[in-house]
């Protein structure tokens, strides 16, 4: 058994272009799917946001609209009530990578407000893919991407192959043009190279030990590649 870093955002909200709080949290598909692939493989996972606090599910990924009707909404929040780790989560800052075996960051719109410009978890993430452990990254888990930068401005992730929520995406959920930025810009800004799949349709891209998903249907294929690279 091997212990699974679970980096979660701490936001409660997403501020908008105009300074409205949008209300978010981590997407709970994101979670669920993950967690339920580890548990059942017999991994242990430790949860970590910034400052230690209990993450917020973004209450719209409860819904049965986005979790395939009714019985994937009642599954997911079933999954997630069994998911104490979420209740008492580690600070982030006070987290050591030797410790682990794999890193895994769920999306939700939380970390496009705190992990996109939170230095620890950058170093974290630069630490993560220089050490050739498993890392993986779903939706927009991959804001957090932003922070793992050098001294001189360079992203660690830059030539890297990666999936993440695409603008297309985002036009579709209707926020794009209330948001101050657009993911999958910043990556393309920063240097990533983001390979684009179908909206909303599974879409994993593996590139040495990083494993990207674009979006909350990427959740559950994201976690069994992550597996495979633990066996």
């Amino acid at each position: 058994m091997s212990k699974i870093l679970f980096v979660v955002t701490g936001a409660d909200h997403w501020t908008l272009a105009d300074g409205t709080k949008h209300p978010t949290g981590f997407w709970a598909e994101e979670a669920a799917a993950p967690y339920e692939a580890f548990k059942a493989a017999g991994h242990e996972v430790v949860v970590a946001t910034p400052g230690g606090v209990a993450p917020t599910v973004d209450q719209g990924s409860l819904a049965p609209e986005v979790n395939g009707g009714q019985e994937g909404a009642d599954r997911v929040a079933a999954t997630l009530a069994s998911f104490s780790e979420l209740q008492h989560p580690v600070a982030l800052e006070d987290v050591g990578l030797d410790e682990y075996a794999a890193v895994f960051y769920p999306g939700g719109h939380g970390p496009m407000e705190d992990l996109a410009v939170h230095a620890g978890s950058g170093r974290l993430l630069t630490l993560a893919l220089r050490s050739g452990k498993p890392l993986g990254v779903v939706c927009h888990g991959p804001a957090a991407l932003l922070a793992a930068t050098d001294g001189d401005g360079a992203n660690a992730f830059a030539g890297y192959r990666v999936a993440a929520f695409t603008n297309a995406e985002e036009i579709q959920a209707g926020l794009a043009d209330k948001a101050k930025w657009l993911l999958q810009d910043r990556l393309v800004e920063a240097g990533v190279d983001v390979q684009e799949g179908e909206p909303w349709a599974p879409h994993v891209v593996v590139d040495r030990n990083l494993v990207t998903g674009q979006n909350p249907a990427s959740s559950a294929p994201l976690a069994a590649e992550l597996l495979k690279k633990l066996a």
